[in-house]
């Protein structure tokens, strides 16, 4: 004797039947980057930005994408162990950081905020 399980599993259902009469859709194929997207503006963070006469000391003069800038006063920061042992986190400014932050200790989430202070576009 056949039991309500079965039953149901032997019957197919409604939606099954919609998918096989549909013949499925074919993905749009992606489009190629063009000339055209190539040329286009820069978003905020791939944006050339002119450092000021302090972070330049670091950096170099030249205009920098800011991913870059943060990439060099990083490199800075490790060449020099101006992480506090202590709390990695938090960066001891040398010299040339106290004229970029302002002050003689800074968190690695401030150093954002004083080095957009130093860029310019």
């Amino acid at each position: 004797m056949a039991t309500k399980t079965s039953e149901k599993k032997a019957a197919p259902k409604k939606d099954d039947a919609k998918d096989t009469a549909k013949p499925a859709k074919a993905a749009a194929p992606k489009k190629a980057a063009t000339k055209a997207d190539a040329g286009a503006k820069p978003n905020a963070l791939q944006q050339p930005l002119k450092p000021s006469a302090d972070l330049a000391a670091i950096v170099g003069d030249s205009p920098l994408p800011r991913g870059e800038v943060v990439s060099k006063v990083w490199e800075h920061i490790k060449k020099h162990n101006l992480q506090n042992p202590e709390n990695k986190r938090e960066i001891l400014a040398d010299d040339k950081l106290k004229k970029i932050f302002g002050k003689d200790k800074c968190s690695m989430f401030e150093m954002n905020k004083h080095l957009a202070a130093h860029l310019k576009g």
